[in-house]
C-alpha cells in the first residue's frame, strides 16, 4: 500500500512523461520546420526549468523560500564557461560545473541554516547579491561583459557524438538532463531521508524527537539543490555561447520562484511546467511590448488568489483519494522506517 505522498509523486511521473512527449514532438515539429529559433527557445525554457526544480526542492519539500538559488545556476555558468574555454569538454565541464556549485552551496548553506522563514529567505538573497556584484566587478571574468565566445562543444557517447550546436540534438541532451535531475530528486522523495524532508516542512520541532538532525538534512537538501541549480546552469553557456552576471540576479531567482508557483509547489513536474509557460509567455508578449512583465505579475498574483497549488495541484485535485490524507504522513512514514530499522 502506498501513502498519499507516493500516490502524488506516481501522479507526476505521468505528468512529467506527457511533459517529454510533448516536448518531443514540438522538437520534431520545431526540427521539421526548421524552426531552430523555438528549438533554442524550448532548450532554454528547459535549463531554466532545472533552476526552477532546486527552488522546488527547497521550499516544496522544507518550506525554505530562496531568492538566491540563481547564485548557484550561475557559478555553475561561470565554471562550464571557463572548463570549456580550456578543454571544449562538455562532461569536464559538467563534472566541474557540478562540483563548483556544491562547494558553493555547502558554504552558503552554513551560512542561511542558521536561521529561519523570512530570514533565510534575505539571507539566500544577500549572498546571491554579493556574488553577483564581486562577479560583476571582477575584470578576469569579463565584469559586466560577462565571458563570451565560449566554444562549440561537442557531447560524446563513445562512438557517437552531438553538437551543441544542433538545436535539435542538444535540446534533447538537454531534456534527458532535466528528466535524470527530476528522476533523482522524486526518487530522493520516496526515500526516509525524503520523508524527514517533508516533515521539516510539515513540524520542523519534531524531527529531532524521531531521532532526526533537522539541520543535516537542510544542509543536504540546501547542497543538493544547489547541485540541480549549477547542472541546470552549466548548460547555458553551451547554449547562448556566453555567460553574464545577470544569471545570478534577483531577476533570475525570482522568474524561478515564479515557476514553481504556477506550475504547483512541492510537485517537481509543476516546476517544468512552470518554467515552460512563463519563458513562452515572455518572449512572445515581450516580442509584443517591452510591458510584458505587467502580464507576468498578474499572472503570479493569480496564481497565488485561485490556484495556490498550483496547475498539477489542480490535478492532483481530481485524482482519487484511495486514502484518508493526512497532515502527518510524512511522520508516520518516518516513524514506521526508524520502528523497521
Amino acid at each position: 500500500m502506498h501513502d498519499r505522498q507516493s500516490q502524488i509523486m506516481r501522479a507526476n511521473h505521468f505528468f512529467l512523461l506527457a511533459f517529454c512527449v510533448g516536448a518531443i514532438g514540438l522538437a520534431v515539429y520545431g526540427s521539421v520546420s526548421g524552426d531552430a529559433f523555438y528549438l533554442r527557445l524550448a532548450t532554454e525554457a528547459l535549463i531554466f526549468a532545472g533552476l526552477a526544480l532546486s527552488v522546488d526542492l527547497l521550499l516544496g519539500c522544507t518550506g525554505a523560500l530562496s531568492l538566491g538559488q540563481a547564485l548557484y545556476f550561475g557559478i555553475g555558468a561561470y565554471a562550464s564557461a571557463l572548463i570549456m574555454l580550456e578543454t571544449s569538454s562538455f562532461w569536464l565541464a559538467m563534472v566541474g560545473a557540478g562540483g563548483a556549485s556544491i562547494v558553493a552551496a555547502f558554504l552558503g548553506g552554513l551560512i542561511a541554516n542558521r536561521v529561519r522563514g523570512v530570514y533565510f529567505t534575505l539571507i539566500t538573497l544577500g549572498l546571491a547579491q554579493v556574488v553577483g556584484k564581486i562577479i560583476y566587478n571582477t575584470r578576469e571574468l569579463g565584469a559586466s561583459d560577462g565571458i563570451i565566445g565560449i566554444p562549440i562543444v561537442n557531447v560524446g557517447f563513445g562512438q557517437w557524438s552531438v553538437s551543441a550546436a544542433s538545436p535539435i540534438g542538444f535540446f534533447f541532451i538537454v531534456l534527458a538532463i532535466i528528466a535524470i535531475l527530476y528522476g533523482f530528486l522524486a526518487y530522493l522523495l520516496e526515500t526516509p531521508f525524503g520523508r524527514v524532508l517533508i516533515a521539516i516542512k510539515t513540524n520542523e520541532r519534531r524531527v529531532p524527537f524521531l531521532g532526526y538532525s533537522a539541520w543535516r538534512a537542510r544542509m543536504i537538501a540546501y547542497v543538493l539543490a544547489g547541485l540541480v541549480a549549477g547542472l541546470s546552469g552549466a548548460l547555458y553557456p553551451m547554449l547562448r555561447g556566453f555567460v553574464s552576471p545577470e544569471l545570478l540576479s534577483f531577476s533570475a531567482s525570482g522568474n524561478a520562484v515564479v515557476s514553481v508557483l504556477i506550475g504547483g509547489v512541492g510537485t517537481l513536474v509543476g516546476a517544468l511546467y512552470g518554467s515552460v509557460i512563463l519563458v513562452v509567455i515572455k518572449s512572445v508578449l515581450g516580442s509584443w511590448t517591452e510591458h510584458h512583465l505587467i502580464v507576468v505579475g498578474a499572472l503570479f498574483m493569480a496564481s497565488i488568489l485561485f490556484l495556490p497549488r498550483g496547475l498539477i495541484g489542480l490535478a492532483h485535485s481530481r485524482l482519487p483519494a484511495q486514502m484518508p490524507e493526512s497532515q502527518e504522513t510524512a511522520s508516520r512514514s518516518i516513524s514506521l522506517s526508524q520502528e523497521a530499522s
